[in-house]
């Protein structure tokens, strides 16, 4: 039992010197005891670990008052990378996009591959091939149009996607932790994230893609709300009567946005609503929504907002996801 709790003990240490690492990226042990309250003792013994794991790199030696010169750490940011693989429409085609970020969230390598149907053994044979490539990679995000049910996609809007295990097909070929995310989901965490939205706001993210029906994420408390089974957002099954197939007019799409808006709004109250719709802008919206909110009065309204950005947002959440698998445990005593 003793030696469990040194061993438990010695994780938290380094995870806590991780961490540390992590923000300031170089350090000398004195200011790195300082830093995480650990002894110099213990952090001599940390740090030996640590280089000989490769995740910090001796760097330089600088002055210390007369004494001998003390020599710097610094973090290797390259130590794990996390592989986010995310697919989206871009300009009317389906694509791929693929990134190799690294633990200061720096992009090392970015692809797009534009594609007619999804096709697993294709989707793995990439997968394989960026692995060979950055032998580093430790944790995989993948984000999709659709949502899993009892480990199979179970309600999307692609077809080939239907009733595929991807998350167990990834983890079984490449045994890596595996993340799977709703689109919609990974794209309003993208955005609060980037915005630096506090944690008490909720704020809605709502996606009409150009020729797929809309999805909705939902951000509450600093996290993603998914309800049953994930079903959380899946708006297109609103008792609408609505074609999502259909090409609408400007004034059809608005007033369709509208209606949206306010039985989300009243539902749900948020403080923003994110609209994500290329070639829309937000200025036809919101005169369109002073017009609707005259008629149909609410007591609470939300701040309302046009994002031409979701292919960004999205591939920014499923990195912080891909990401959050490399952090070190927060346990303590």
């Amino acid at each position: 039992m003793e030696k469990a709790n040194a061993n438990l003990m010695k994780e938290i240490n380094l995870n806590n010197l991780r961490r540390v690492m992590k923000q300031v990226g170089i350090a000398t042990k004195p200011q790195l005891a300082a830093l995480t309250g650990l002894s110099v003792v213990t952090i001599n013994s940390l740090v030996k670990e640590l280089l000989d794991f490769g995740e910090l790199l001796e760097d330089k030696s600088i002055p210390s008052n007369g004494g001998r010169p003390a020599l710097t750490y610094r973090f290797n940011y390259d130590f794990s990378l996390a592989l986010a693989i995310h697919l989206n429409e871009k300009q009317g085609s389906d694509v791929i996009f693929a990134s190799v970020v690294n633990l200061h969230e720096d992009i090392l390598m970015r692809e797009e591959h534009v594609i007619q149907v999804f096709d697993l053994n294709r989707f793995l044979e990439m997968i394989d091939r960026i692995l060979s490539l950055f032998p580093s990679i430790k944790s995989i995000g993948i984000g999709i149009p659709g949502q899993t049910i009892n480990d199979k996609i179970e309600v999307t809007s692609h077809e080939e996607l239907q009733g595929i295990s991807l998350l167990a097909e990834v983890q079984a070929k490449f045994s890596l932790p595996v993340i799977l995310e709703n689109d919609v989901n990974a794209a309003v965490s993208g955005y609060c994230f980037k915005e630096q939205l506090s944690d008490n706001q909720i704020v809605l993210g709502v996606y009409f893609p150009e020729k797929y029906p809309p999805g909705l994420g939902i951000f509450l408390d600093g996290k993603i709300v998914k309800g049953k089974n994930g079903m959380a957002g899946e708006i297109k099954f609103l008792p609408m009567d609505i074609d999502w197939k259909k090409r609408f007019s400007t004034e059809e799409f608005v007033e369709i946005v509208c209606k949206v808006m306010q039985t989300l709004n009243a539902v749900l109250a948020p403080d923003q609503i994110v609209i994500y719709r290329e070639n829309f802008e937000e200025s036809t919206l919101l005169q369109a929504w002073e017009t609707f909110i005259s008629k149909y009065k609410i007591p609470s309204l939300p701040e309302i907002s046009v994002s031409h950005t979701f292919i960004k947002d999205f591939e920014e959440g499923m990195k912080g996801l891909a990401l959050q698998e490399l952090s070190p445990s927060t346990l303590n005593f």
